[in-house]
Parts: structure tokens; C-alpha cells; sequence
């Protein structure tokens, strides 16, 4: 039987974990964390992430600790004008599911609870990695190894495993820096808002809203252009009066929810161009470490859990050779997440036009695209939500 290690006890690698076990794959995760846990932030789920979780058995448990939002709504983000509206049945009916919001430490609960304890080994920070022997070794912080038949690097976005095997990578600033917080419904003062999925569009920047944790809280993540801020940890503070300032002038509902958020934070935005090769050897990478990618589509958990799936059902696939595993799942994944990379950073200039006229025609073209089409939200992307990596067929040959 094959065994495979996994590097990362984040969202991605405990979503290969499960798809392993449920192949009857032998897998363990070492993650370099004393404990599982996740940022205080919200995840977005599209329909194509959820479809994955059903698979595993895992929807119902994700959708009862989410928002229960109904539409997902853009808006324009000064006068709150509706650019576009599409509701959760709209999306289950065009694309087989409806997306979830939920917070990330919610998210990674329902996950671990999905696996063994005596599957994740803490503390074990991977260093290094040797993918080219009999077996694929994993060098650890404290001096210990692992062997493993395969090893999957998910240790995100300033992965080790990824450095281990392709060298550093080379980011670049974009320009742009986000703001997140999460706010308690209760504290919104003037009452909560309306219960939307929604993203506000505005010159130099884009705000998205969601609830999680059943409506609870509001997760805020605030986009905008400022070429002064380049520092990339999700873990810097910043103050609420700052927030405030920066988008004084915006819709005022949006205000009132910046002014019940306590805790701020603020990184830039770096981005990367898709990497040309994702194996090596006995090693692969999975999720953040094969795919970092900018916020504008929520998509980065999304791909990490449809990665984790196409990874099981290759090596179910292969079940006598491994390395020919790991390349039918670079095969079928690398295409399709590069190209969602890509979209990415496409969304994050279209968001963020600061021309009133070329915004027009962004709305404008939105408006066509949702009369002809399978595409709800108008923006070019519905073959997204389409994929369903859970798909017998999906398999590149």
C-alpha cells in the first residue's frame, strides 16, 4: 500500500487526508504548528468547493456552522447600487451546489474532527525535503526525518517543500493592500445589515462582505490601491480610525460595520505567476505551496480542497505506481488552478477601476453576459463553479 506523508495541517492538507482515508489510503500529517488552528478569518466556498465536501461527506457539517445567506449580490460601492443578484438556488440549479461562507477555524474543526488524532503529528516544522530516492524523506526542524512512499507539500504560501524542490519564489507587489476584520452582527450599530454574500465596488478598491459562524459575525475583507504598504504578513494590526479614513465617502452601511469592528489587520497583496511544474520526484505540492493566488475570486481554499480530491482519486487510479499518480495529478490540476491564477489577478484590476466611465462598461458588460449565459454573477468566470473535481471522469489521461 502506498503511505503518504502530508506537510500542512491547514485546509488543504486535511482535505487530502480525508480523501486519502476514504480511498483507503495510508496517510499522516505533520503540521509545524503546536495546535490545528486557523487565522480569525471567513472562507469563501464556491459551489465547485462544496460539491468536494459533499463527496467526502462533509457538507452538512460545513453548512451548519457557515452563513445562511441567501444572494450573493455585487454592489456599487458608494451608492449601493445592485450590479448584480444571484440567489443560492440560482447557483445549486446552474452548478449543483450553492457556495458557503464560514470562518476558517470552523472550517478546519469539521475537518479535523473528519480524521483520526493519531493521524496529524504537531510541532513538526519541515525544512527540507529529498523527493528523488526509494522513498521520499522529509527533514524536520528538530532533527527528525520521514520516509513516506510519496510526500505532499501543503504548508502554504511561503512553502517550504515548494522552496525545497523548485528554489524561492519571486513575488510582486501589486499595488494593493487589504484590510480584514470580523465583526459581531449584534454590535452593527443601526441593526445588522442585510444578510448577503456581497462585494462593493468602488474606485481603487473592493469590499467584500459575508457572513459566518450561523450569521454571528460578519467577515470584512477591504481591498484598495496604495503602492506605501508592502508588508505581506496576515497578522499586522492596524487601526479601525485608518479603515474608517480610507474609505470615508463610501456607502454608509459599510461604515457603520467598519466602526463595530474592533480588531484590524493589514497586509499587501504580492503576486506570483503560476509555476511550471508541480512534482518532482516523490513529491508534489498541493493548494497555497502549488497555487498562491490573489483574493478577487475566493478562490484559493477552493482550489486547495479540489486538489486534495483529484490527489486521492489519482492514486486510487494508480494504485501500483505512485509517481505515475502524481503525474496524472499534476496533469489534471496545474492546467485548470493556473488559469484560475490568472482570472485572479484579472478580477483584482477589473475591481478596482477608477474611471466612472470604464466602470460603466464593466457594469454594462455584466449586465449582457448574465442575459446570455450560464454565468449569474456576469463576470466571465461560471466555469469556476461549474467544475466538479469529485467527478469520476475528472481524471487527465
Amino acid at each position: 500500500m502506498t503511505r503518504v506523508a502530508i506537510i500542512g495541517g491547514g485546509i488543504g492538507g486535511l482535505i487530502a487526508a480525508r480523501a486519502l482515508r476514504r480511498r483507503d489510503i495510508e496517510v499522516a500529517v505533520y503540521e509545524a504548528a503546536p495546535e490545528l488552528r486557523e487565522i480569525g478569518a471567513g472562507v469563501a466556498l464556491g459551489p465547485n468547493a462544496m460539491k468536494v465536501l459533499r463527496s467526502l461527506g462533509l457538507e452538512d457539517e460545513v453548512r451548519a456552522v457557515a452563513g445562511r445567506w441567501d444572494w450573493a449580490v455585487t454592489r456599487h460601492g458608494k451608492t449601493g447600487r445592485v450590479i448584480s443578484r444571484t440567489s443560492r438556488q440560482q447557483q445549486a440549479t446552474l452548478f449543483g451546489s450553492a457556495g458557503a461562507t464560514a470562518h476558517r477555524a470552523d472550517l478546519l474543526d469539521v475537518l479535523a474532527d473528519s480524521l483520526p488524532t493519531r493521524l496529524v503529528t504537531l510541532g513538526a516544522r519541515c525544512v527540507a525535503v529529498e523527493p528523488d530516492g526509494e522513498v521520499a524523506v522529509a527533514r524536520f526542524e528538530d532533527g527528525t526525518e520521514v520516509e513516506a512512499d510519496l510526500l505532499i507539500g501543503a504548508d502554504g504560501i511561503h512553502s517550504a517543500v515548494r522552496a525545497s524542490l523548485f528554489g524561492p519564489d519571486a513575488p510582486r507587489f501589486t499595488g494593493k493592500i487589504c484590510y480584514r476584520s470580523v465583526v459581531p452582527v449584534a454590535a452593527v450599530p443601526g441593526g445588522p445589515p442585510p444578510n448577503e454574500n456581497v462585494q462593493w465596488l468602488g474606485p481603487h478598491g473592493t469590499i467584500v462582505l459575508y457572513p459566518v459562524r450561523r450569521d454571528e459575525l460578519i467577515n470584512v475583507v477591504c481591498h484598495y490601491d496604495d503602492e506605501g504598504y508592502r508588508h505581506e504578513s496576515w497578522v499586522s494590526r492596524c487601526e479601525r480610525a485608518e479603515v474608517l479614513e480610507r474609505y470615508n465617502g463610501w456607502h454608509e452601511s459599510l461604515l457603520r460595520i467598519f466602526s463595530a469592528g474592533e480588531i484590524w489587520y493589514k497586509w499587501a497583496l504580492y503576486d506570483r505567476d503560476p509555476i511550471p511544474q508541480w512534482t518532482r520526484g516523490r513529491v508534489a505540492v498541493l493548494g497555497d505551496a502549488a497555487h498562491p493566488m490573489l483574493p478577487y475570486l475566493g478562490q484559493g481554499a477552493c482550489q486547495a480542497i479540489e486538489d486534495g480530491c483529484v490527489l486521492a482519486a489519482a492514486l486510487a487510479a494508480e494504485p501500483r505506481d505512485p509517481l505515475a499518480a502524481l503525474g496524472r495529478y499534476e496533469r489534471t490540476r496545474r492546467p485548470r488552478a493556473s488559469q484560475v491564477v490568472l482570472a485572479s489577478r484579472e478580477r483584482g484590476v477589473s475591481n478596482h477601476l477608477a474611471s466612472r466611465w470604464a466602470a460603466l462598461r464593466r457594469d454594462l458588460s455584466i449586465a449582457v453576459r448574465r442575459r446570455l449565459g450560464r454565468d449569474p454573477d456576469g463576470r466571465g468566470t461560471g466555469w469556476i463553479p461549474e467544475y466538479d473535481a469529485s467527478s469520476p471522469n475528472v481524471l487527465a489521461t
